[in-house]
């Protein structure tokens, strides 16, 4: 072998453990949330085994009762009819939220006005309130939104509000310096420089929705993944009613981990990691 070819081949074995420790600093993330959800699954599989409760079944059998609901459609039968008032009432909570937060945050006579209510319905207990959402609206569809624009629209409000009152005051004097014109000191400063918690807050009214659309399902009327997890309870189908728990708490988790995906690769580049 000529020395040329020893060089390369020392250097290519120092560059093995230097590409995978390279590799690996780059996917630390996703191996520690991979590592995670096998500690948890584990355990979980554990528990069932011991049983730490009769009523609770093992990862094996959820993953089963999971599969044989997609399988029959049911799954995706409630699905369809958890996310009707779900995508309703978030919609409605982001569009009203922003626009009275950022009114809040540029008037004080808007924020004597609205802050206290908005504290109030944050701080109370909407578990109690939703069912007497019944009696208005009954228990269709426009009771349940209700239940989720009680629980998102406050978060989103409060954190819009709060979002545009730490908006940097010099930025502001810049754009009036150079004339500008109020739905320009808007629309071209006081949003783009409040959007890191305007976004924060749109996350964790997403959250506060998904809460309101089980609550509602829960103590309105059971429909969709609610009715799920009430009828197999019911006939103490365990499997089953903690498949359907557990889809729920994926669906809420991939969609928050969908929107910081979609806030940091599309509207906020700058925040993307090199």
């Amino acid at each position: 072998m000529s020395v040329m070819s020893q060089e390369k081949a020392v250097t290519g074995a120092r560059a093995g453990p230097r590409e995978g420790l390279r590799l690996f600093a780059q996917n630390r993330k996703s191996f520690w949330v991979v590592l995670s959800l096998v500690g948890l699954f584990t355990a979980w599989e554990i528990a069932g085994r011991v049983p730490i409760s009769f009523a609770f079944p093992t990862f094996l059998e959820t993953l089963a009762a999971f599969f044989e609901m997609l399988g029959d459609g049911t799954m995706f039968r409630a699905f369809f009819l958890t996310l009707q008032p779900l995508v309703l009432g978030v919609g409605i909570s982001a569009l009203v939220g922003i626009a009275l937060g950022i009114a809040m945050g540029l008037s004080d006579r808007v924020e004597w006005l609205l802050a206290p209510v908005f504290i109030v319905l944050q701080a109370a207990p909407m578990a109690a309130l939703v069912p007497l959402v019944t009696f208005v609206y009954g228990i269709g569809l426009t009771a349940k939104t209700l239940a989720v624009v009680m629980l998102a629209l406050p978060v989103i409000v409060l954190n819009s509000y709060k979002a545009v009152r730490h908006v940097n005051p010099s930025l502001v004097d810049m754009c009036r310096s150079f004339q500008g014109t109020r739905m320009q000191q808007i629309f071209k400063i006081i949003i783009p420089d409040a959007s890191p918690v305007l976004f924060a807050g749109l996350r964790l009214g997403v959250a506060a929705g998904f809460i309101g659309v089980m609550l509602a399902e829960l103590l309105i009327t059971p429909t969709g993944i609610g009715d799920l997890i009430t009828y197999h309870r019911s006939v103490a189908n365990y499997a089953h009613m903690y498949a359907a728990v557990a889809a729920i708490i994926a669906v809420s988790t991939l969609t928050l981990a969908g929107l910081q995906y979609v806030e940091v690769n599309v509207l906020r580049p700058e925040k993307r990691r090199k």
